[in-house]
């Protein structure tokens, strides 16, 4: 018969023999030593293992994370974001004119109707921050909850199953790998954007070396990175140029 430890030990198990998919791609087990809580969704900040309170200096104006995230594209400030302030955004960020065309129409075709208040479509394809959780798609990473609130441990667990040649760090075929390994069955959208959203991620913040930082990612959950790059890009030629 089994013994009270060996019960217990299979019980916290994140390895199935038979599962050989969950030894290849590993789960951390040592979170709570450096994280409180990390399975508990924040709704205002987006910490990880080296920054347990968030970002330094980023003021989150009582916004979700997800919130965050758009707050960035609403260059007015009046909670919500028009087509042209989209693409003035990605313009700021060092993207082209005609990659940031682009990813205007992509962004508020895909998430403009999800965000409005009414039923109604809206004739300026606007995209309300209120309702930014509206427009969470399917087979993504996972670090947003339903509601917009941000889960540390889905972003830790990322990079231990995804980042195997440099800790904390995804060259682009590991993030293509972990982005087709978080697909849901029938999800084409989801598979799209996800393809989108991370390849986007990459060109703008990856390094010298073509690796994508964590702390690059995590920033990117409050977007914290998208104020970060568009101060450094001032003067910059365009990424995509």
């Amino acid at each position: 018969m089994a013994t009270e430890q060996q019960v217990s030990k299979e019980a916290m198990a994140t390895v199935a023999e038979k599962a050989p998919i969950t030894a290849e791609r590993k789960v951390r087990n040592d979170l709570e030593t450096k994280l409180p809580k990390p399975y508990m969704p924040r709704a205002m900040t987006a910490p990880d293992t080296e920054n347990i309170n968030g970002t330094w200096g980023h003021k989150h104006c009582n916004m979700s994370v997800l919130q965050q995230h758009a707050a960035f594209f609403d260059q007015d400030k009046d909670g919500i974001i028009y087509p042209s302030e989209t693409y003035r955004g990605f313009r700021a960020l060092g993207f082209n004119v005609v990659a940031s065309f682009i990813f205007m129409v992509l962004v508020h075709a895909a998430m403009s109707y999800a965000t409005l208040p009414t039923w109604m479509p809206s004739p300026y394809f606007a995209i309300h921050i209120e309702n930014i959780h509206r427009a969470k798609h399917g087979s993504d990473s996972g670090a947003y909850d339903t509601e917009g609130r941000y889960i540390p441990a889905n972003l830790e667990n990322l990079f231990s199953k995804y980042a195997c040649t440099v800790p904390d760090k995804l060259t682009f075929k590991e993030l293509w790998h972990m982005t087709q390994a978080n697909r849901d069955a029938f999800d084409f959208f989801g598979w799209i954007a996800s393809k989108l959203e991370w390849g986007v991620l990459y060109v703008l913040a990856k390094d010298e070396h073509g690796y994508l930082a964590k702390e690059a990612v995590r920033r990117c959950f409050d977007g914290s990175l998208f104020e970060y790059c568009a101060k450094s890009q001032k003067g910059a030629v365009g990424k995509l140029g």
